[in-house]
């Protein structure tokens, strides 16, 4: 059994342009593209948040090397972290599907920069 189901149509998954990815429900700011990085799997990867308060997370149940991740502004579910699988030995994974919103470089809003 996959533990995220993958649909198809994953439009951020290649996606390396600047700026940064905001909540899809809020526009709170997550994650600058300086933090994606290429992955196998189909949704985009992140190895930092942009603010400490950016997300929320959870135990996963039954799988320790998860958490479940929320927006940090409005509770909307993101995806999840996988502790010690990023890039780097100690980086954690953050994937995301349809939860997230591109901004590019030069087009923050006020809803994007989270005020």
């Amino acid at each position: 059994m996959s533990f995220c189901s993958f649909f198809g149509g994953e439009v951020f998954q290649n996606h390396f342009e600047p700026g940064v990815y905001v909540c899809a429900k809020c526009g709170y700011e997550l994650f600058s593209s300086r933090s994606k990085y290429a992955h196998s799997s189909p949704w985009p990867a992140f190895t930092e948040t942009i603010h400490a308060d950016s997300v929320a997370k959870r135990p996963e149940h039954n799988r320790p090397e998860a958490l479940k991740v929320s927006c940090g502004k409005c509770g909307n579910g993101l995806g999840h972290e996988f502790l010690n699988d990023g890039p780097k030995p100690g980086q954690s994974r953050f994937i995301f599907s349809s939860s997230l919103k591109f901004v590019p470089k030069g087009k923050e809003t006020s809803a994007s920069q989270g005020h």
